[in-house]
């Protein structure tokens, strides 16, 4: 059995461990605070959430720096990892996958399971996070190997398994791609926004268009907007995607193997500003670092056209059947196999 850890947090968490868990041969039950998904193969532990406790304000929530979410005399945090240890003593998993949080990989592994953590990119040198990769057996990158993340330490490159981006999309056909042009002519351009939050404004948005009258803009995503659970046709119709740099977003958008304009937004540990100086350095994308004004925005387009796609090298389309062979294969691995190569 494999235990899988998915953050509740926004969706390339989740979308992400299903592109996995329905290639791995190990059964995998997966652990969250987000309700089971229609499409999960396996069982589903719904945790609870370690937020919103109520009660005095969180004291000491990094363990003095060392960690990054542990207030004490939580009720939330004492449950949830109560639950996750209770499972994990009832099933004795052979191995445990956090996407993502330390602690939860930490717990996973002090009580005597083997861990995978899913690698991001950015700066990952604080305490935390250095303990979270040191502890893993092996870390798992969704990015190509020839565009890995500087100033990684050696013992972390030494486990770390490369599979490039994957997504729900990997190998999906539906038919040709739409017209490249709209009833009234104009090429289409797809702005994705995140269910993690966004920086951007509708007036950017209204400002943007009203510049480019030769596009049509259509809007996935972002605050006071439906969410689409399957955007798909909109990727394959648009002629350009303009994206934060979000590893799901940027994934999905490489599996339609469509240009892209790619902003990265502000996150911590500048995940996604690393992420688009990656794209920018193999020249597979477009990439501004903010929000261009309203008229640069025919010519960024136009720029993204030109540019094109070569989006096999980020995103081969095995990616997922990678990480769970390496799942599967971690799963095996007897005591007395401490050697294997990941």
């Amino acid at each position: 059995m494999i235990g899988y850890y998915v953050h509740h947090r926004g969706r390339g968490h989740l979308h992400r461990a299903l592109c996995v868990a329905r290639h791995t041969d190990t059964p995998v039950t997966g652990l969250s605070s987000l309700p089971r998904p229609e499409r999960w193969p396996g069982a589903w532990v719904r945790l609870p959430l370690d937020t919103g406790d109520g009660g005095a304000p969180e004291a000491d929530a990094t363990a003095n720096g060392r960690l990054h979410w542990v207030p004490t005399r939580h009720r939330g945090l004492r449950d949830r990892m109560g639950a996750i240890a209770d499972w994990t003593a009832r099933t004795a998993p052979s191995l445990f996958v956090s996407d993502v949080s330390v602690e939860v990989a930490l717990l996973a592994r002090l009580l005597g399971v083997p861990v995978v953590v899913a690698a991001m990119r950015g700066d990952r040198s604080d305490a935390a996070h250095r303990l979270g990769y040191d502890i893993a057996d092996a870390l798992l990158a969704p990015w190509p190997a020839d565009l890995p993340e500087p100033g990684w330490p050696s013992r972390w490159s030494a486990k770390t398994v490369h599979t490039g981006a994957f997504s729900r999309y990997d190998g999906r056909h539906d038919g040709d791609r739409a017209g490249s042009r709209a009833g009234d002519g104009r090429r289409r351009v797809l702005v994705v926004q995140g269910a993690g939050g966004s920086d951007l404004s509708d007036a950017q948005l209204t400002s943007a268009a009203a510049a480019s009258p030769g596009w049509r803009w259509d809007v996935l995503g972002g605050p006071g907007r439906p969410w689409d659970p399957d955007p798909w046709p909109r990727f394959l119709a648009a002629d350009v995607v303009v994206t934060h740099a979000g590893q799901n977003a940027v994934a999905e958008c490489a599996a339609a193997r469509r240009p892209a304009v790619v902003i990265p937004q502000d996150r911590p540990h500048d995940e996604q500003r690393a992420t688009a100086r990656a794209l920018h350095t193999a020249g597979l994308a477009v990439v501004r670092p903010c929000w261009p004004p309203a008229d640069e925005w025919p010519q960024v387009l136009d720029l993204a056209v030109r540019t094109g796609q070569r989006w096999d090298r980020w995103a081969p389309g095995d990616g997922a059947r990678h990480a769970a062979l390496l799942l599967d294969r971690l799963a095996a691995r007897t005591p007395e196999a401490d050697g294997l190569c990941v």
